[in-house]
């Protein structure tokens, strides 16, 4: 067998294509656009290009992006008086603070600090529980992009047993919940999980973000299972995923590539958010 590829730019190109036309329709109906707030605090290479996609992406919406790069050592009570001040502006509709943050700074008080209303990456507390319970929320962008996915080849979750192998508040644990919303039979493994390969030969649908380069192989995937790639890894100066992928595609129906999967969809699920909140802000059902 050899897998279909699920392509992230494929399917965001089509969730980017319905946002744009929302955005018109909005722009028309209030005279406004929604603004997305991203502060990047040192200069990690990779955090500056995926803030510089951000904003390439924001743009070409029609979003209107406002990027504050900071340095290094700015102090956590400076980062949290300029999370206030983007609290208070109304013409800022999504706040976004690019993690990892230096080791001086507390992430969950930054997190925190954040609207709950303006809480696009969906990681505020209250968004959690609120995902938890299944109330209305910002639903975090990773995970809400690989249900995308499943939705954009047909995939119906109901019944199915669904495997996730790592157990991360980004990715794991909201992917779960997601997954079990949609009535799938959930398993999430970790480092300690015993025989993750029979687990993992369960799954009619596995989702792999453990941070580790290859881990899952052929030999661990179910035939005919769907194989969502969170991971990314640079490996001899290559980019791979958490799963073999020659291995696993022999195996699969359906696999995410990486580069090219996952990664895309997470940039579009923020704009998506960012216009919700825009909505909310102006009471647009």
């Amino acid at each position: 067998m050899s897998a279909q590829l699920i392509k992230g730019v494929e399917v965001s190109a089509a969730i980017r294509e319905k946002i744009a036309a929302e955005l018109v329709a909005l722009k028309e109906k209030t005279g406004k656009v929604p603004g997305l707030a991203v502060i990047l605090v040192g200069n990690d290479p990779a955090s500056k290009a995926y803030v510089a996609n951000k904003e390439k992406t924001s743009k070409a919406l029609g979003i209107n992006s406002v990027v504050q790069c900071v340095a290094a050592e700015t102090t956590q009570d400076e980062l949290l008086r300029m999370i206030e001040a983007l609290n208070n502006d109304d013409d800022i509709h999504g706040i976004l603070v690019q993690l990892p943050l230096p080791k001086h700074i507390e992430e969950k008080a930054v997190i925190d600090a954040i609207s709950v209303d303006k809480d696009v990456d969906g990681f505020h507390p209250i968004n959690v529980g609120n995902l938890m319970i299944g109330e209305d929320c910002f639903i975090p962008c990773t995970p809400h992009g690989c249900l995308k996915m499943l939705e954009y080849i047909g995939f119906d979750l109901r019944g199915k047993n669904a495997v996730v192998v790592g157990r991360s508040n980004i990715v794991g644990k909201p992917v779960a919940l997601l997954l079990m919303q949609k009535h799938a039979t959930v398993t999430i493994c970790h480092s300690r999980t015993a025989d993750l390969g029979a687990v993992c030969r369960e799954a009619d649908v596995l989702v792999v973000a453990v941070g580790q380069p290859e881990m899952i192989i052929g030999d661990m995937i179910k035939p005919g299972a769907i194989v969502i790639d969170v991971g990314i890894n640079r490996v001899n100066d290559k980019l791979v995923g958490d799963v073999h992928f020659e291995s696993a595609a022999e195996k699969a129906s359906h696999i995410t590539p990486v580069p090219g999967g996952v990664g895309p969809m997470t940039i579009t699920m923020l704009m998506f958010n960012t216009m919700e909140a825009f909505k909310r802000k102006h009471n647009i059902k």
